[in-house]
């Protein structure tokens, strides 16, 4: 069980590295990198089955609509949990922040999260964790919900792209262990960026 968390755990490192990069990357840069980085069985989570057929991931179209200005409003003095995971693993998180922003004239809020272990890691120190779920979950996109990576930003207006959401591991492969995203994190609203579902 010790070497399985090990092996989850490298790879959640190889996968931050490559995100890490795409902070401030354009949209399509973010996609092509990504596409690339699942061809290569050496960075990939899918199976072999998978790669008999794979040519890139399925994305929805480039939409800068998608690329919102939200308020951010960091909150103060959050007591660090367990975000529950596929697995029985509990990674510890901290809320950071909350994230507000208009889409079409409705408000809309979403978390961003801290872990608590990267935060140890001088070069993670500033990364931040947006998991959402939408109502394209379980049609066009991953039923499970997915990511945005953030970098702590200046001020109080940040910048969220979700052009640059992907799905967690789990999406394509059932060994790996993913946070489940909060029930705080799921809103009404159909986020028509980012990775689409890959199995059907």
């Amino acid at each position: 069980m010790k070497k399985y968390f090990s092996f989850l755990l490298l790879f959640s490192f190889v996968f931050l590295q490559a995100q890490e990069k795409g902070v401030n990357q354009t949209s399509k840069e973010f996609q092509d990198q990504l596409s690339s980085e699942y061809a290569d069985k050496a960075k990939s989570p899918l199976t072999d089955d998978d790669f008999k057929d794979f040519k890139s991931l399925d994305f929805f179209p480039l939409n800068e609509k998608f690329i919102i200005k939200a308020q951010f409003i960091r909150t103060k003095k959050e007591k660090v949990f367990q975000m529950k995971t596929t697995t029985s693993r509990l990674p510890k998180y901290k809320k950071y922040g909350e994230l507000h922003f208009l889409m079409d004239g409705v408000k809309y809020q979403l978390n961003v999260y801290q872990s608590i272990d990267l935060i140890k890691i001088p070069e993670y120190k500033d990364n931040l964790f947006l998991p959402f779920s939408d109502t394209t979950c379980g049609k066009e996109s991953y039923i499970g919900g997915r990511y945005v990576d953030l970098k702590i930003q200046n001020g109080s207006t940040w910048v969220i792209d979700f052009n640059k959401a992907y799905n967690p591991y789990c999406a394509y492969n059932y060994k790996y262990s993913c946070p489940i995203v909060p029930l705080e994190n799921d809103v009404e609203l159909a986020i028509l960026a980012g990775v689409k579902k890959f199995h059907e």
